[in-house]
């Protein structure tokens, strides 16, 4: 049997084939780990000693509250009138002991019991009535969940990533979706971590596994589709 290479394919279009566009009926945007625990307006308002190991923190909260959350709503309000689901992605034990968490979890004594408010996503970027919220015990969802199998089920081959932290948690859902088969888009100011240096070279290190882009530039391109889609409805 001859392997036919088509024009449109991966090997044919070299990496352009990931800076494709998105696709909204193939797409779900992931919203990895915006919860209360880290993330909640107590907790980035809470007092800091004006020390040098503080510093972490007072540069992850404050790209939280100017950029990341305000970009974050942007965008679920674009992919939400695009029809694109939207999917979030918490820590949360299955037990209220923490008995079910992976051995890193236990050995960072990281515990988000179920149904606590530590579990819960922020209200900012809270869910809406039906969408699903997949609960991990592990740094990557993908491989501590029935994420893969809930996207192939709903005919999803895109994804959209943002969330916490950016070399982290989110970096394992863009790397593992990317070696699963999935196009990845990270919207890169939509994520954050402890420090600028940190957030640099996660975008680096992980190029190779999903197109990048800004906020404004996918919010741009969504407006674009949707007007595409509308001159093709009013031509027909």
């Amino acid at each position: 049997m001859t392997y036919v290479i088509r024009p449109d394919s991966p090997e044919a279009m070299g990496p352009r084939y990931r800076e494709r566009a998105v696709v909204p009926a193939r797409t779900a945007l992931l919203t990895v780990d915006m919860q209360n625990a880290d993330c909640a307006a107590k907790v980035r308002h809470r007092k800091l000693d004006p020390t040098p190991e503080n510093n972490g923190y007072r540069y992850f909260y404050d790209r939280l509250e100017k950029m990341v959350i305000p970009n974050q709503r942007r965008l679920q309000a674009a992919t939400r009138k695009m029809g694109i689901e939207n999917i979030y992605i918490v820590i949360e034990s299955l037990t209220k002991d923490g008995r079910d968490r992976g051995i890193d979890h236990k050995a960072s004594q990281m515990h988000y019991p179920r149904g606590s408010w530590d579990a819960a996503v922020i209200d900012e970027v809270a869910p809406e009535e039906d969408d699903i919220i997949v609960r991990k015990t592990a740094s990557g969802p993908f491989g501590t969940t029935n994420l893969d199998y809930l996207l192939r089920n709903m005919g999803f081959d895109q994804i959209i990533v943002f969330g916490v932290l950016s070399d982290q948690c989110v970096e394992n859902t863009v790397r593992v979706g990317g070696d699963l088969g999935y196009l990845v888009t990270l919207v890169t100011d939509c994520c954050a971590t402890y420090s600028q240096e940190r957030q640099d070279f996660s975008e680096r290190a992980i190029k190779g596994y999903c197109r990048q882009r800004t906020a404004d530039q996918l919010i741009a391109e969504l407006a674009d589709i949707a007007k595409s889609n509308s001159g093709s409805v009013t031509a027909a």
